[in-house]
């Protein structure tokens, strides 16, 4: 016999009603639903990429690492020892799942070439060693070895590097030597100077 729409919810409405009343308490049932769901999983910590607040999460990996077999991700958790957000997540946090898991997610590089209209798939090697070329041969180009006195000013102004948001200060301070004093870049932006 079908059940209709209407007749569903007086349904779950009156068992509501029912469990209330007669004291039935359905979290243990909730509790043993999610611990068979990440009971043969791997657990890593990572960081919310969402925002500079840089909230703790553990991810939920269903695989045994095996080199036939690839791993999944099943769930996506608040780290409760974290100490920034301790196991609570904002709503695009707790989202991040639909992110990992997602078939338009971009996992190689395109490339587009100048005037093309077409996307190639290309390598990492081909991308890094493309973009270490165009930097060098910008650098070469652009650098401004002194100023109108004569000073010595060793400045890269035509290429900007920015930092992402979760990453840490040690991270951020690698960032400006490495950008900063070894190229000469000057335009240099992350979340520790905000």
């Amino acid at each position: 016999m079908p059940l209709s729409r209407r007749e569903f919810l007086k349904a779950a409405s009156v068992g509501g009603v029912a469990t209330s009343i007669l004291g039935f308490d359905l979290r243990p049932a909730f509790a043993q639903i999610r611990a068979l769901k990440i009971a043969r999983t791997s657990e890593t910590r990572s960081t919310c990429p969402y925002c500079s607040v840089s909230c703790g999460v553990i991810i939920h990996t269903l695989g045994d690492r095996s080199r036939n077999v690839q791993p999944t991700v099943v769930h996506v958790e608040g780290d409760p020892d974290h100490p920034i957000n301790q196991g609570t997540l904002c709503p695009k946090g707790i989202t991040l799942k639909q992110n990992i898991v997602n078939d338009r997610r971009l996992t190689t590089v395109r490339y587009r070439a100048p005037g093309s209209r077409e996307w190639q798939e290309r390598s990492w090697d081909w991308a890094i060693q493309r973009i270490a070329r165009l930097v060098k041969t910008t650098r070469d180009v652009h650098l401004i070895e002194t100023d109108d006195r004569d000073r010595s000013l060793h400045a890269l102004t035509s290429i900007g590097v920015i930092g992402g948001c979760t990453d840490t200060n040690e991270v951020n301070y690698l960032l400006v030597k490495a950008f900063r004093a070894g190229l000469g870049i000057i335009p240099i932006e992350q979340q520790s100077r905000i």
